[in-house]
């Protein structure tokens, strides 16, 4: 039986909360230097929202995590689980 508890919560993490912790942010930081809402980097990073960013919001996600857009996830929130046995 193979170990699975470190794997599966790191499989299930949040891209963003990975970035954001690496970065040294708590939520409430982040939320502030990008200009949004404690509650939208939390449904972001719970995938309950889909992050709707303009364009200042953006550049400002990318300098405050140092990252370029290129190196940012295509989806915030935990992966989506697919069903096993399929195909």
């Amino acid at each position: 039986m193979e170990k699975k508890n470190k794997s599966n919560s790191e499989e299930s993490e949040s891209p963003l909360k990975k970035l954001r912790e690496e970065a040294g942010f708590s939520q409430q930081e982040l939320a502030y230097r990008i200009g949004v809402g404690v509650t939208t980097i939390s449904r972001w990073e719970r995938g309950v929202s889909e992050a709707m960013l303009t364009v200042p919001q953006m550049k400002a996600l990318c300098r405050e995590l140092g990252k370029s857009i290129e190196e940012l996830p295509d989806e915030f929130g935990p992966p989506k689980r697919e069903s096993e046995g399929e195909g």
